[in-house]
This record gives structure tokens, C-alpha cells and sequence, in this order.
């Protein structure tokens, strides 16, 4: 049997078994997991591990269980294995014990000092300290008490939190994390009779979210999510309770309770398209189980890849093919986003009757651009449009003008390849042998019927089209409020309450001082988040780059002005979306960061260190922002996807207000990206002057875009721009 001397027993391998794994463990698992972690220790023998994390399978295959089942409860296992281990270790190093000789008086030895559940402090006035570890010191101390008389008094032994970790808090070396040890923080400020949540003031922050939150039927992958919006008390909420708070995050920050989001959440799992080899176009992410057959995707054939390629050429050549005429140039972005969206529509033709997707079921080898002359092919494929989402968008009147400029007399791609109509087969229900043969006699008289088609069915989509992505909906509790600049403002003030202590969490603290300067540089600037994503980097004493280089690159850069004395945003007009806009005049965009808010604090904090601890071992990319280099993402330049998430990740961790945890700036908020942020600066300035124009000015737009787009400006803020002038009349 085991020691009676030894700091782990039996008995309290059986009490942290019942207490922490009886839970979420059947009753018969719980058992035989006691039985296991018992004989381990009557032999002396060490749990098997792989590296330094606990190999569930040898566990399962020893116990007769299903790996998933343990697996999900992983964090519930490790400090009692842990434990073990421990005791295994400190049992071989364990000197033999010596015969123990009885003393000559009965009561003689020193005696265990009593655990008092309120110890009287020594003192009532004290210095406050600024670190969690000395406030931690300086509690026990003032109380008489050292680091191990307070651990015998607060941790129990289904606690499985080990002596040492208490004497880590103190000297500074580790934060307190997870939710056991969150409730030990509990205890002691109740034993010290502290205000509740002292030391978690004091602890500068969470690096990661506890790992040890009971949560039911819950993914790996979805727990890391989960927990970082969970209160520190979860696991002590009642079952019906923790539910709802598991539902609430779900839906709302997680996801984003919009109708748009739910639907756009069912159909990312009916997976359809042809992948084009010719461009590097967007891979819908999927499960690693899922074989690209089975999602749906279909690789494009050589004929049509090679389709694909010469409409590229087409379009993103600088100049038009001699003899060949065009309308517009497409850029890189544009190019690849063209890739994904003809993927998507031949993916429609190409997906089996049968399946989830409905669609047309033909042949991926008969699919040929030469198809968009049919009206009859676009008329399905709308219908089929229409019956997915319930109703006609903008969508397709997109995808109509592109099939009028595809079919336009002189510049359109498809009017000047008529040796594309060697390539249509019969599809059968769809296209005919009589079809091709008129198509092949008169292709240019085919392609103007399918122009005028095209532009009759734009005018009668658009009279019946419907919004089903309310790009305002996210974030209507700021724009509705009377200052949205103001009120957006919230996020960043909210990052740094919550900024993590750089010492003891030096990556989370980078994180959170990259989320504020994303926040804070793209609402002074209004920025489209590839300009700011693409922004270069020149520091302090750096050569700024030239002007005519950063419109080769077709990027800004951020460097310091020494004639301004300040941080300069510096952005050829080229490197804009709208670069023939009005707005720009050929001119570069030039803006002067305000000295305001800590900005400038944090650009350089972030230059200084946190930039380089995020870029680790990984190449520097050159770009002001850079994310998280690690070992499965070696590279720290961020994409179109990976910007996005950063900015929805900043949104989900400190602008969204959480009633369970009291945490986050903005109720009613619902996750967004960066693009959001234009809304938010053109409405603000609409409430403050009315002025289409006066609000282009902030997202570098034309008044007309403003109107159509970006501003939401409601007749109540009208009213209120005319009655604070009429108004003036009555105060004088």
C-alpha cells in the first residue's frame, strides 16, 4: 500500500476522482480510472506520457476505453496523472528512512501550526504592491503566514494544484490560469478578507483562457474558443446555467445571430465548385477526414483551366493582346476573386442532382466559358440561385453585368473568342445540338442576344432583389449611438484595461497591443483592410522608401516625419481600390497620426518589442502588422482571411459586452472586420455636419459611394442636424 508519509494516497486519488471526474465521467469509467491511478501508485510506476503530455490512447487501451472519451476531458485528467508522477519521482529519491527513536517524552516534537479559517492580520495598514506575486507575499506575510501553511489552509486534495504552484505565484514566475486555480485565488482573498477579484486585478491579465472548464460533447478546437468568454466560475454554475452561457457565446459571439450568418453557417457545409489550377483562388476550409470528392470539389478539366487562364491574361495583362480589345483591368485581388466566384457557378453545373447542393449534374469535362452565351444556362442557374436562398440579391445582377460585359460588342472577352465554340457539347436539358450549331453559325449575333438578355433580367432582378447581408447589422448599436467614433473608441479603451502584464504574458500582451493599433490606425484612417494590411514599415532613423517604389509595390508605408514630428501614413493613390476616384486626383493619400489616446506610446512599444516577438525565428515580412509566428504558421505576413480573423478576434475578445463576465465595451455588438470600421467614421461625420462629401473625405470615397454604401443616415439624424440649427432661433 502506499506510504501513509507520502503526499499523494489512495484515498485522495479516490476523493479527486469523485469530485472532479465523476462529473463528466460514467460511473463504471470513473471507478476503473481510480483502480488504474491506485495501482500505479502501489507499484511505483509512472503513467505513460509522450513527450510531456499525457498519452491518452496507452491510458484507453489500458483501461478498455474509447481514446474520445478521455480526450474530452483531458484537462479534468492531467493534474491527478500529474500528481501521480510526482509521487512516483519524489518516492524513488526518497532516502531510506532511518529507524525511527521513540522520544523520552511523550509530547515533545513540534507541533502543526493550526489552520484558522479568518487568521487575524498583524497589521492593518500596508503599502500596495504592484505585482500579483509580491500583493500575494505581502497578504501572507501580514497575516503570519508562510506559502506552505497557506496552501495546507486553501488547496484540497481534489484540487490537484501541487505546493510548488503556490510558491511559483509568489516569486512572480507563473499567473494563476486556470479555473481551479482562479477558485483558489477566491479562497484566499475570502481567508484574508480581501475584496473579491484583488488579485485578479493584480495578475496582469490572462495569457491563454483556462483549459479546464467542464464543458459536455465539446471539440478540442472548440473548447480553446469557448473558454476565452466563460466565466471564472463556470465550473460552480448550476448544469442548466452553464448551457445557456455555452448557447449565448455560441450564438452570439462565436457566430453572430444574423439571419445572413446562419445561412451563410448551412450552406459552408454544402461544398460545391471547380478548382481552377491556373490561380491560387480560396480553398473553403473543410474537415481533414473529408476528401475533396467527397466535399463536393471538382478539379477543372485541362480545356477549362486553360480558359481560365487566357480570360486571365485578358484581364490582368498591362496591355490587351494585339488585335483584341477590353474594358478595364483587373488586379491582383479582383483576378483571384473572379477565380473563386466562376469556381462557385461552374461548381453549380457540375454538382450531382442527388446531392445537398442540387445541382445541374453534368459532366465536368463538357463545362466550357463558351456555356455564358445561353440565356438559357444563366436562367437556370438564376432559378437555382433563387431557390438556395429564398429570394433574388444583388448577387445575381452582379453576375448578370458580368455576363453583358463578357457578350458586349467590342470589348466583351467571349464576343472576340468565337473559336470558343468548338468547345460546347450537348448537355442534355440544358444545351442542344441546334443551340451550338446557331452559336457556331453566328457567334456574334449569339452574343448580342445574351447582352440584351442580360440587361433585361438585371432590370427585372433588381425590381424584386432583396438585402440578405445587412453590412450595418453588426454594428448598429454604434451607429446609432449620438458619437459612433466615440462609441467604437470603447474597444480600444477596453484593450487597455485588460492589457496583459508584458513580464509574466509576453505574447499575449503583443497581441493585444497589435488588436489596439489595428483598431486605433483604421478608424484615424478609414483604410480598406488590404492598405492596411500591405502597410510597410520604416521606423524611427530608417530612409522612407520612394515614393515612385511604393507605387511599384502598390502600398503605403508608415514612417516617421521629422519635419512633422510625427508618424506619417504615406499611400500611392494606385494602391487604392477606387484609385481613379475623384478623391484622389492622382495624388498620393498623406495623413499625420495624431499624438492622442496612448497611440503613440503603443507604435512604439509595438516597434520596439512586441513586433519581433510575434515574427520569433520566422521572416520579417516588412509590414507594420504582422501576426503570430509559430510553429504550424512560420509565416508572419498576413493574408485577406487571416486579417480578417485578427480584427473579428479583437471585436469577439473586448468589444462585445459579455453579461457573464462583465467584460467587453459595447453591448449588442456582434463580430465584424475591418471594413465595418468606414461605416462607423461616415456615419459619424453624417450626424455631425449631414455632409455626403465632408464624410468621403474619412474613407477616402466619393459622396456618391457614401450615399450608397457606407453612411446610415437615418431621418431622426436628419431631423436632429435641422432642429440644432432652427434652435439656435429660441436661444438667443
Amino acid at each position: 500500500m502506499t506510504s501513509r508519509h507520502s503526499a499523494l494516497t489512495a484515498q485522495r486519488v479516490q476523493e479527486y476522482c469523485d469530485l472532479r471526474l465523476g462529473p463528466v465521467l460514467p460511473t463504471d469509467q470513473v471507478k476503473r480510472l481510480c483502480r488504474y491511478l491506485t495501482a500505479l501508485l502501489e507499484r511505483g510506476e509512472y503513467p505513460p506520457y509522450r513527450g510531456s503530455s499525457l498519452d491518452i490512447r496507452a491510458v484507453a487501451e489500458s483501461l478498455g476505453m474509447e481514446p474520445s472519451d478521455l480526450s474530452a476531458v483531458r484537462a479534468m485528467l492531467k493534474p491527478i496523472f500529474d500528481a501521480v508522477s510526482r509521487e512516483v519521482a519524489e518516492r524513488r529519491l526518497r532516502p531510506p528512512k532511518a529507524p525511527r527513536v521513540r522520544r523520552a517524552h511523550p509530547n515533545a516534537g513540534r507541533k502543526p501550526r493550526p489552520i484558522e479559517e479568518f487568521p487575524e492580520p498583524l497589521n492593518e495598514t500596508w503599502d500596495e504592491p504592484g505585482s500579483f506575486g509580491e500583493a500575494l507575499r505581502l497578504h501572507a506575510a501580514r497575516h503570519g503566514e508562510t506559502t506552505y501553511h497557506l496552501y495546507n489552509a486553501v488547496v484540497r486534495p481534489e484540487d490537484g494544484v501541487h505546493r510548488s504552484t503556490l510558491i511559483s505565484w509568489g516569486k512572480g514566475k507563473k499567473a494563476p490560469r486556470s479555473a481551479i486555480s482562479l477558485e483558489i485565488l477566491r479562497r484566499i482573498e475570502r481567508r484574508y478578507r480581501l475584496p473579491e477579484g484583488y488579485f485578479a486585478s493584480k495578475r496582469g491579465g490572462a495569457e491563454r483562457a483556462p483549459g479546464d472548464f467542464i464543458l459536455h460533447d465539446v471539440t478540442p478546437a472548440e473548447r480553446r474558443r469557448l473558454a476565452w468568454h466563460l466565466p471564472e466560475d463556470f465550473n460552480r454554475r448550476s448544469r442548466a446555467e452553464q448551457v445557456e452561457i455555452v448557447d449565448w457565446v455560441r450564438r452570439v459571439i462565436v457566430s453572430g445571430s444574423t439571419d445572413y450568418r446562419r445561412y451563410q453557417a448551412v450552406m459552408m457545409r454544402q461544398r460545391y465548385a471547380v478548382r481552377f489550377a491556373c490561380a491560387a483562388s480560396p480553398r473553403r476550409k473543410q474537415a481533414p477526414s473529408t476528401s475533396d470528392t467527397e466535399a463536393g470539389i471538382v478539379e477543372a478539366p485541362a480545356r477549362l483551366n486553360e480558359e481560365m487562364a487566357a480570360l486571365l491574361r485578358f484581364k490582368t495583362a498591362t496591355f490587351a493582346a494585339f488585335g483584341l480589345q477590353r474594358n478595364g483591368v483587373w488586379g491582383e485581388e479582383t483576378a483571384t476573386q473572379k477565380v473563386d466566384h466562376f469556381g462557385l457557378w461552374f461548381g453549380a453545373f457540375a454538382a450531382p442532382v442527388e446531392s445537398e447542393v442540387h445541382g445541374f449534374g453534368a459532366d465536368p469535362h463538357s463545362l466550357t466559358f463558351a456555356m455564358m452565351v445561353f440565356p438559357q444556362v444563366w436562367d437556370w442557374y438564376l432559378q437555382w440561385r433563387e431557390r438556395r436562398r429564398g429570394f433574388y440579391t444583388k448577387w445575381e445582377i452582379d453576375l448578370l453585368s458580368i455576363a453583358a460585359a463578357f457578350c458586349r460588342e467590342e470589348t466583351g472577352w467571349l464576343r472576340q473568342m468565337p473559336n470558343l465554340a468548338d468547345h460546347l457539347v450537348v448537355i442534355e436539358g440544358l444545351i442542344s445540338a441546334d443551340d451550338i450549331a446557331a452559336a457556331q453559325a453566328d457567334w456574334g449575333g449569339t452574343c448580342e442576344r445574351m447582352y440584351k438578355h442580360a440587361r433585361r433580367r438585371t432590370k427585372e432582378i433588381d425590381r424584386v432583389a432583396r438585402i440578405h447581408r445587412d453590412p450595418f447589422e453588426p454594428i448598429l448599436p454604434v451607429l446609432e449611438a449620438p458619437s459612433p467614433v466615440g462609441e467604437y473608441r470603447k474597444i480600444t479603451e477596453e484593450i487597455l484595461r485588460r492589457l496583459p502584464d508584458e513580464e509574466l504574458h509576453p505574447r499575449a500582451a503583443a497581441e493585444a497591443i497589435r488588436a489596439f493599433l489595428l483598431l486605433r490606425i483604421g478608424m484615424h484612417t478609414g483604410l480598406r483592410q488590404k492598405n492596411l494590411r500591405e502597410l510597410m514599415l520604416c521606423g524611427r532613423g530608417g530612409l522612407p522608401t520612394s515614393e515612385r517604389r511604393l507605387e511599384d509595390m502598390k502600398r503605403g508605408e508608415l514612417r516617421w516625419s521629422t519635419r512633422d514630428q510625427g508618424w506619417e501614413i504615406l499611400i500611392p493613390a494606385i494602391a487604392f481600390k477606387n484609385a481613379n476616384s475623384s478623391f484622389f486626383g492622382s495624388k498620393p493619400f498623406r495623413l499625420i497620426l495624431p499624438d492622442l489616446g496612448r497611440l503613440y506610446e503603443m507604435i512604439d512599444a509595438w516597434l520596439e518589442r512586441h513586433r519581433q516577438r510575434l515574427i520569433g525565428e520566422a521572416v520579417d515580412p516588412g509590414t507594420f502588422f504582422v501576426k503570430t509566428a509559430k510553429r504550424t504558421s512560420t509565416d508572419a505576413a498576413y493574408g485577406q482571411n487571416t486579417f480578417y480573423e485578427a480584427w473579428r478576434t479583437a471585436i469577439q475578445r473586448y468589444g462585445i459586452y459579455n453579461p457573464w463576465t462583465g467584460k467587453g465595451a459595447i453591448e449588442g455588438l456582434l463580430p465584424h472586420g475591418p471594413h465595418n470600421v468606414r461605416d462607423v467614421l461616415a456615419t459619424h461625420i453624417l450626424k455631425q455636419t449631414g455632409s455626403y462629401e465632408q464624410a468621403s473625405y474619412a474613407i477616402q470615397d466619393t459622396p456618391e459611394m457614401v450615399a450608397q454604401h457606407y453612411g446610415r443616415f437615418l431621418p431622426q439624424d436628419k431631423a436632429e442636424i435641422a432642429a440644432r440649427i432652427l434652435n439656435q432661433v429660441w436661444a438667443a
